[in-house]
């Protein structure tokens, strides 16, 4: 039995064949391969896209989405093995993960990391815990990575510019108020360089370097491919001649659940906003964003409504993959 926990679990011929498979359910997007089949959705975190393209897309190949979350009246589920559940959860995820496997073909799991300690968060206990204790494929819809947003955003640049590789990828730290999730810069980071780009990071300071496990893993690709993977502080350097760019906010990982010395940091750097002059020096690149985006914060309204912009494309695009990866997965 196969998840979908992770890109790099699989290779780059295998998840062409997912995205290839993915533009044939664009073009015809109704079907018969979720048919009698149900999807449970277990979402400990908010949601708009991923919910809904889930949703719809089930019911698109004629499948059958069960929405949970602890709001919606969920059992406050114990992650730790071996614990004595004297506090507040009052089911283990062993049980949560046997019984959805009893009723449901597959299982989705969002779950954000809980902020206080990075070196537990980056063992992702949730995800993995269901993919040890269900029966049935496991796939991830963000914890502190995000592979089927690498999808649609791969997916949305094969469209507009054909072949990916030797492209100039950069991924852009930007601004936000709060201090966010590192997953979709782990994942875009990741995604660039399985598909041949020379991939360049720019952040405002060391302290934004992405963790290590992720930062080797695209070195690997990177490499192995004779692409390159740079880290830079420097905008003007990161956006010459640039083909993609991909903006994103996250937090330092060594301020990771003691963000008030972090903050002054981040406050500085609300000049790596993308605009009209950084992109002017690009090669005329595309730009996009995952989404949910605080305009004129992360990116200015010139940017995001031009023509060069491809969210919307992406944000599509999350419905078409996770429905071939759907397929994929129940074979």
């Amino acid at each position: 039995m196969k998840h979908f926990l992770n890109t790099y679990d699989y290779t780059r011929p295998e998840l062409q064949a997912m995205l290839d498979e993915a533009k044939r359910l664009k073009e015809s997007p109704i079907g018969e391969a979720l048919k009698g089949k149900t999807v449970a959705l277990l979402f400990l975190n908010n949601s708009l896209r991923t919910r809904t393209s889930f949703d719809v897309g089930a019911n698109q190949l004629g499948g059958h989405a069960v929405v949970l979350s602890p709001s919606g009246g969920m059992w406050p589920l114990e992650f730790e093995d071996g614990v004595v559940m004297d506090g507040d959860a009052e089911e283990h995820i062993a049980e949560a993960a046997g019984v959805l496997s009893r009723y449901c073909d597959l299982i989705g799991v969002r779950a954000f990391p809980k902020f206080v300690n990075w070196e537990e968060d980056r063992k992702d206990k949730i995800l993995n815990g269901f993919a040890k204790y269900a029966s049935v494929p496991v796939i991830n819809m963000e914890t502190i990575t995000h592979p089927c947003q690498e999808m649609a955003h791969v997916m949305a640049l094969q469209e507009r510019m054909g072949e990916l590789d030797g492209k100039k990828f950069v991924l852009t730290w930007t601004y936000h108020p709060k201090p966010l999730n590192t997953a979709v810069a782990n994942s875009a980071l990741m995604i660039a360089a399985k598909f041949g780009m020379d991939v360049t990071l720019l952040c405002p300071t060391p302290d934004y370097v992405l963790d290590q496990r992720y930062m080797d893993i695209a070195r690997q690709d990177t490499s192995g491919q004779g692409r390159s993977l740079t880290v830079t502080h420097d905008i003007e350097e990161a956006y010459s001649g640039a083909d993609v760019v991909y903006a994103k906010s996250w937090g330092a990982l060594p301020y990771f659940g003691n963000w008030e010395p972090e903050k002054p940091i981040r406050d500085a750097h609300q000049h790596f906003i993308v605009d009209e002059k950084k992109m002017a020096m690009t090669n005329d690149a595309v730009v996009s964003h995952c989404l949910p985006m605080r305009r004129n914060v992360k990116m200015t309204d010139a940017v995001f409504d031009s023509p060069a912009c491809m969210a919307y494309d992406e944000a599509e695009n999350r419905l078409h993959v996770q429905k071939a990866i759907m397929k994929h997965l129940l074979g």
